[in-house]
């Protein structure tokens, strides 16, 4: 985008087609060279999620801005799609316009009321002195997955398999005591 850099976020002066200095409204800067973005212009945004997140909302004004993106990023297949920014100023950006729009859970709250932040706190870990630990291997599970059938694993597996791991080891400890002894053999595992 051409013009001057001096002003604020609200405008700034360019060259208009016939010479004359003509005043825009900035939407956002572009995230790699911090170029200004005037509203109802094109930008493009990077296909993959987390770049387009709330707190990230990556905008560049060119392709080749989002190019030089990629490689702090390492996306393993993305591309760039072309946006158009809104005529306007975003209206979100000042407070007073995210609390007016209601909830489902605060719809009765009138519009200018303060929002209330709930914090939400995990149970608390049980205190029976038996550790809740991951017990997999994480590595050796997602090199069995992909050998296997060429699938990733994701990391919330490993929680519900160690419970698995946890009941399979509770039922092996109860044969292996049934039997008078202290030590767990493999006859101890149950089929499954």
């Amino acid at each position: 985008m051409e013009g001057s850099r001096g002003g604020s976020e609200q405008g700034t002066l360019r060259s208009g087609e016939d010479g004359r200095l003509e005043a825009i409204q900035v939407w956002r800067r572009c995230s790699s060279c911090k170029q200004e973005i005037a509203c109802g212009a094109t930008y493009w945004t990077c296909s993959v999620s987390t770049c387009n997140r709330k707190r990230t909302a990556l905008a560049f004004c060119t392709v080749s801005c989002w190019d030089a993106h990629l490689p702090v990023a390492r996306h393993r297949e993305s591309w760039a799609e072309e946006q158009k920014a809104p005529r306007e100023p975003e209206a979100s950006a000042k407070p007073e316009a995210r609390a007016a729009v209601p909830t489902s859970a605060n719809e009765s709250q009138p519009s200018d009321a303060p929002r209330r932040r709930r914090i939400v706190r995990p149970d608390a870990p049980k205190s029976d002195g038996i550790p809740r630990e991951v017990l997999i291997v994480t590595s050796r599970l997602k090199d069995y997955v992909r050998a296997r059938a060429g699938f990733s694993t994701s990391d919330r597996v490993l929680g519900p398999l160690s419970e698995i791991v946890r009941k399979v080891c509770d039922e092996a400890i109860a044969n292996a005591s049934r039997e008078g002894r202290k030590t767990i053999l493999d006859r101890d595992i149950p089929d499954l």
